[in-house]
């Protein structure tokens, strides 16, 4: 099954010429030796890129690589500017980052709704040859061409704009969080990287408050090497601002786990240690408190800790209290 979610994509823009300027002189009955009233070409239609809430994915793009703006028209005469070419609009996700195909760098980000960019300008229109009338010459039959257009290819990645985003392990319980604390419908088994892409839940708060939380695919130990489903899912943590580490209560060593994911994030990106983190201790419905006060004893870390069971629903409303906190 192919996956509707698309975060990367590579096309080519190309947009339009410059009109040419009209090199015409004014001719009538009454004054059969007017002077240059040649109007200016028209710009070549830029390709643009403009941000749309609406939209969770580049999939539109994906079999649209080549994206065409209009040609400018030429100027003509009565000093008549030639018509503007037909601007290209490209709408995409908020979240999205445009690079330059070859070199890899950043060129811009949309971030918000209805922003817009220019991403390939078109041709400036050439001048007519009013503009070249001086007192030595004073029917100039000459105009400037429009300037060409240009062809770029860029690279279109995104990454997922979100409050909360779920970090650990495959099958720590990211999907059953999501699916119980938001509308989200996450395919849940209980085998490893059964979440192929980020899924976005809205978790509805107290008086009516909401925030967004994303289950990132699970992160293994090498991902930042592009282990696993690697470097193409870390990238989507980079934009939230709350970081939710999962580990459940069964693991081997629960602060070992913790600190194994952290180093993961710290190779992909050192900048993510800067962001708020939480730890959730899961499928806590496992232990009696005899087990829970042990397992607390043992685990010492400048973070908050909460205990939770999606199975249970067990300190669920806590963690939501720790996040909003976290938040404000």
């Amino acid at each position: 099954m192919k996956s509707n979610f698309i975060d990367h994509v590579k096309i080519c823009c190309r947009s339009g010429n410059g009109g040419s300027g009209s090199s015409h002189l004014f001719r009538s009955r009454g004054n059969p030796k007017g002077g240059p009233d040649g109007g200016d070409g028209g710009r070549g239609g830029h390709v643009i890129i403009r941000g749309n809430k609406q939209m969770w994915t580049l999939l539109h793009l994906r079999y649209k690589k080549h994206i065409i703006a209009g040609h400018g028209h030429n100027g003509g005469k009565s000093e008549a500017t030639g018509g503007y070419g037909k601007d290209e609009v490209i709408e995409v996700p908020l979240g999205t980052v445009v690079k330059d195909a070859e070199t890899e760098e950043v060129l811009m980000e949309i971030t918000e709704e209805g922003q817009e960019l220019i991403l390939t300008p078109g041709g400036r229109g050439g001048r007519g040859n009013t503009h070249f009338k001086s007192a030595t010459n004073q029917t100039p039959r000459n105009a400037q061409p429009g300037e060409p257009g240009r062809e770029e290819w860029k690279t279109l990645e995104l990454k997922v704009l979100a409050d909360v985003g779920l970090v650990g392990f495959p099958n720590a319980g990211k999907s059953t969080l999501l699916s119980v604390v938001s509308a989200a419908k996450p395919e849940i088994a209980n085998y490893p990287f059964t979440t192929l892409v980020p899924n976005l839940g809205i978790v509805s708060y107290r008086n009516h408050k909401s925030f967004v939380m994303a289950d990132i695919p699970g992160i293994i130990e090498g991902a930042h090497e592009g282990k696993g489903l690697g470097l193409r899912f870390l990238r989507h943590i980079e934009r939230n601002s709350i970081l939710l580490f999962m580990v459940p209560a069964d693991s081997g060593d629960v602060e070992k786990e913790y600190r194994i994911l952290l180093n993961e994030l710290e190779q992909f990106n050192p900048e993510l240690l800067d962001k708020e983190r939480v730890l959730a201790v899961t499928k806590c419905d496992m232990l009696d408190d005899e087990l829970k006060s042990e397992l607390s004893s043992t685990i010492q870390l400048d973070v908050p800790v909460v205990y939770i069971s999606s199975l249970t629903q067990e300190g669920i409303q806590e963690l939501k209290d720790v996040l909003w906190q976290k938040m404000q």
